[in-house]
């Protein structure tokens, strides 16, 4: 007659029975899934160092001009030189969008116009940090709205008239009321 293993094992010595070797099973595929799971996201982070910013170049000085540029081809009209998108005179408008518990808000859509206008013209969206960079031109009153689901529309005024080149500004998004997030 054949003896279970189960009815000879002494009180206190440990089980070492189909349950036991289907737990140590499962706690090795488990120690196998976390190590697999760590290796990737290891190998998908990239961790780049920051590199310091260039150093500024002298400003000439004041009583100086600078020499005139040469133009190689006589014939060409000045105008089409230049570029047409230069951006030495824009104005940037840059911030963060954060939830109503203090979390940077990515993808959030913001549209800016004019403030004598009703047609949006320029847009983008929040990266992962929750931070934005759009270029307008100088001099006008600016209106910047920003829109996500689940929270109410916010906008700000923005004035490019004051000769700075930037303004900075930051949105506290709070949850529409009513509404889901």
């Amino acid at each position: 007659m054949h003896k279970d293993r189960t009815t000879e094992r002494p009180p206190g010595a440990p089980y070492e029975g189909v349950f036991m070797r289907a737990s140590l099973r499962a706690a090795r595929w488990r120690i196998a899934m976390g190590a697999m799971i760590f290796l990737i996201s290891l190998s998908t982070c990239s961790v780049r160092a920051q590199e310091p910013a260039p150093p500024a170049a002298p400003a000439p000085p004041a009583n100086q001009q600078p020499p005139p540029a040469e133009n190689p081809n006589p014939s060409a009209s000045s105008s089409s030189k230049r570029s047409r998108n230069s951006h030495a005179n824009d104005f940037l408008i840059i911030g963060t969008v954060f939830t109503d518990k203090a979390y940077a808000f990515p993808g959030v859509h913001l549209r800016v116009r004019r403030s004598t206008e009703k047609k949006f013209r320029w847009e983008t969206y929040t990266n992962s940090r929750g931070e934005f960079a759009i270029r307008v031109p100088q001099g006008a009153e600016y209106e910047i709205v920003v829109v996500a689901k689940g929270f109410t529309d916010q906008s700000k005024p923005i004035s490019a008239k004051s000769g700075i080149s930037e303004d900075s500004v930051v949105f506290e998004m709070q949850p529409a009321a009513g509404g889901k997030k």
